[in-house]
């Protein structure tokens, strides 16, 4: 496939017009259709029904969420995904306690139109909610078997799980998704400078302390993704 053009605007998740609505409430970008779609038929004939759970998320629904976490709103997790007491943690580790399982504002990969949380509603036990927890999809959860079929086969489709590990950065995602043709290209395209720069345009907590941390945030959260 060949290079898809990305403006900054659209990088960041401050317009639509590189998406299509591919379900009510969920946008995708359009060149990931077709392939998502091939997937979720193959999904289908093993016995799986492949659902959104999130595909393109805004800046400002990104804001929201960093914004609830940092002022204590909504519950910041540890790695264990037990909330964390913030008013006994500095405001740095803070800082990093949210980005293990939060993207910072202009830099989520769901900005793009290309990565998707997906699960199967059929295989949620009675009056339980999706939580997006490793719980659910590892080790006897009940998406497990979901997990190891689309880890031996969503690379054929053009995806990936760019959080297939915890390597020191973003948490391990199992649930979480990215079409490579077009992800890897936006993600040279996402630089400190367009981070930088439209974080000063936006009210984001915590902004002058991001700011001194961003080339770390940068390098560890960022661009610190599995291999595929």
């Amino acid at each position: 496939m060949t290079s898809i053009a990305m403006t900054p605007m659209q990088l960041t998740g401050q317009v639509q017009t590189h998406l299509v609505e591919f379900a009510p409430n969920r946008l995708l970008h359009k060149q990931v259709i077709a392939d998502f779609t091939a997937l979720q038929h193959a999904a289908k004939q093993q016995g799986f029904t492949l659902h959104v759970a999130s595909a393109f998320r805004s800046f400002e629904r990104q804001m929201h969420i960093w914004n609830n976490k940092y002022s204590g709103v909504t519950a910041i997790l540890d790695k264990n995904e037990k909330p964390v007491d913030i008013q006994n943690i500095s405001e740095i580790d803070k800082l990093y306690k949210l980005l293990h399982w939060s993207a910072l504002p202009s830099a989520s990969r769901h900005h793009w139109g290309t990565d998707i949380d997906v699960y199967d509603p059929t295989l949620l036990p009675v009056n339980q909610s999706l939580q997006l927890q490793k719980s659910e999809y590892l080790n006897g959860g009940y998406f497990s078997e979901l997990t190891e079929w689309l880890g031996n086969n969503i690379q054929q489709f053009g995806f990936y799980r760019p959080y297939q590990h915890d390597q020191g950065g973003v948490a391990q995602e199992p649930w979480h998704i990215s079409y490579f043709p077009l992800a890897d290209d936006f993600l040279k395209l996402l630089n400190i400078e367009l981070i930088e720069q439209t974080m000063t345009d936006h009210p984001i907590l915590g902004k002058d302390l991001i700011k001194s941390q961003l080339t770390t945030i940068y390098d560890q959260y960022i661009c610190n993704i599995s291999p595929r």
